[in-house]
């Protein structure tokens, strides 16, 4: 649905329907939901169980908090964006996955599930500010144990899960394609070595930081003198944590892709299913995306609102 939250007339729209809603989230910079007549002492006035969400990158105060930025801003300011990349080439771009997604929506969508589940012993709601600088921070926790116990080197690619360790790692083959390796535990990468035809006797330690420059391009002179396919099938059956790297329309036809119908199309668009999965009470897409708007009468039907009221609302242009 689509409301003008500028008009008093859509003010008073929002206002009715957090009266009854058990949540709101509002992706705004810090200040214009209270500009708008629409913050969370107002709301609560009308719905003291109401759950605030607020979803930013910088968050709700601090001196950035009025600053604009993207998802690649808040990973360069936590430190991560700097763990992330090759030791000669500089950084690297991990999509918009680790600030927009993973420590802004996800931390977000955690944050209301558990405002809400409080909500329902206390009767009370609260404000839920998730900022993408401190979700990703979190998913930082990891790591600064490596820093605390000294296991950390602050050079990229130097580092088990950075590229540094050569049984973690990103191989290119024969054909021009990658395949990944990453078995951790020793009995996993024994299985890797004896795919690789090497003799464990004959390999510095797994975790002999010294050498493993030189045995990552050891396995990469191995990896080369075969196909992608090829590998998959010398890997096959093997416990040595080996998966090739797909492209996306390589990777909805994979078998296990397939198995699990990990993708479903809706109305000629291709998209993932809902995650995660829920055993009595499944998710589904149940439909394309709607036009912004189109579904406002539909709605406010729903919520209450008389027919005479909407056309009302819809006269006066404050709902689409």
């Amino acid at each position: 649905m689509a409301v003008d939250l500028k008009s008093d007339s859509g003010r008073a729209v929002v206002l009715r329907l957090i009266a009854s809603a058990d949540a709101l989230i509002e992706g705004f910079r810090p200040g214009v939901m209270e500009r708008l007549g629409l913050g969370p002492e107002i709301c609560w006035e009308k719905n003291g169980r109401l759950v605030f969400g607020r979803g930013t990158g910088w968050g709700q105060d601090g001196p950035l908090a009025e600053s604009v930025g993207h998802d690649l801003n808040y990973l360069a300011l936590t430190g991560a964006l700097s763990m992330i990349g090759s030791r000669d080439r500089g950084p690297a771009i991990p999509l918009n996955l680790l600030g927009d997604y993973a420590g802004g929506g996800l931390y977000l969508a955690l944050g209301m599930v558990s405002a809400l589940l409080e909500a329902r012993s206390s009767g009370k709601g609260q404000i839920v500010d998730a900022a993408m600088i401190d979700g990703i921070a979190s998913l930082l926790t990891h790591y600064f144990g490596f820093i605390a116990s000294g296991r950390w080197m602050f050079e990229r690619e130097s580092n088990f899960f950075d590229g540094g360790a050569p049984w973690y790692n990103v191989y290119e083959t024969k054909d021009g394609q990658y395949v990944t390796v990453a078995p951790v535990e020793r009995k996993f990468y024994d299985q890797l070595l004896d795919a690789l035809g090497l003799d464990p006797a004959t390999v510095p330690d797994q975790l002999d930081r010294e050498s493993w420059p030189a045995l990552r391009r050891q396995f990469a002179d191995i990896f080369r003198t075969k196909t992608r396919d090829e590998w998959c099938r010398v890997m096959e059956g093997r416990d040595a944590c080996f998966a090739p790297v797909l492209s996306i329309r390589e990777a909805v036809d994979h078998p296990h892709m397939r198995a699990r119908q990990s993708f479903v199309d809706i109305d000629g668009v291709l998209q993932p299913v809902p995650a995660p999965r829920f055993s009595r009470t499944p998710s589904s897409v149940r439909s394309a995306p709607p036009v912004p708007g189109s579904d406002t009468a539909q709605v406010l039907s729903a919520w209450g609102f008389s027919e005479a009221e909407i056309a009302d609302l819809r006269s006066s242009q404050t709902i689409t």
